[in-house]
């Protein structure tokens, strides 16, 4: 039996400041819902390659398997494991990027994405393609910056801003932030973009709550 309300956010990754990270930007929701996020201790360092994408599915897995929850959000912006987790649980699975760009296009018909590392461009658009938008996508800008630069409060931002600001010029009428370690960057980016900027931790935080919440329909328990 899952707990009443848990929502469980699994950072795939082993950084420490990038759960810290997505547990401040899921503070807004405290009031409305129960997210727990942790993270993989023994998960690579950031889901940087292919090979990170893949192995932290099985952990994911395991994770979940022995973590009662109303609903799971893996917290990576490449979505890793998420079929696998999806077929060991009956709850909501959502992933952030899924949820990001759902967001996204409620604001604007195109977006541009903020890429993590160059490589993560290619599991971004599978995802794209996997919702048949791809096409929508009117630019993607890695900043190729380590995990722990990147969750800094100051020393990725001249990057950040340029990205966002090359992005807009590239026709996005909305930007997503493809990493969860650029939490604490939206402000940076909207001001460089004159843009909606979508933060996915928020996205999946507000999704999360709506697949949580019990249907009306539901007869009460007797």
């Amino acid at each position: 039996m899952s707990r009443p309300g848990r929502i469980l956010v699994i950072n795939p990754n082993s950084s420490l400041s990038c759960t810290q990270g997505i547990a401040a930007a899921l503070a807004p929701f405290g009031a409305l819902g129960r997210f727990e996020v942790v993270r993989l201790e023994d998960g690579p360092p950031a889901i940087a390659s292919w090979r990170d994408w893949h192995v932290v599915a099985e952990p994911l897995c395991r994770l979940v398997e022995r973590e009662a929850a109303a609903t799971y959000v893996i917290a990576c912006v490449s979505d890793p494991g998420l079929d696998a987790v999806r077929s060991v649980t009956p709850r909501p699975v959502l992933g952030m990027f899924r949820c990001a760009v759902a967001a996204a296009l409620t604001r604007a018909e195109r977006f541009g994405v903020v890429g993590f590392v160059a490589a993560s461009e290619a599991r971004q658009r599978l995802a794209l393609r996997a919702m048949g938008v791809e096409q929508q996508l009117a630019g993607w800008r890695p900043l190729d910056l380590p995990m722990e630069v990147l969750t800094d409060p100051k020393a990725p931002r001249t990057r950040i801003r340029e990205a966002a600001k090359a992005l807009a010029s590239t026709g996005a009428k909305a930007i997503i932030l493809g990493c969860t370690g650029m939490a604490g960057h939206v402000a940076a980016a909207e001001d460089a973009a004159g843009l909606p900027v979508i933060e996915p931790c928020a996205a999946a935080g507000a999704m999360a709550l709506l697949a949580t919440a019990p249907c009306q329909s539901e007869p009460e328990p007797i």
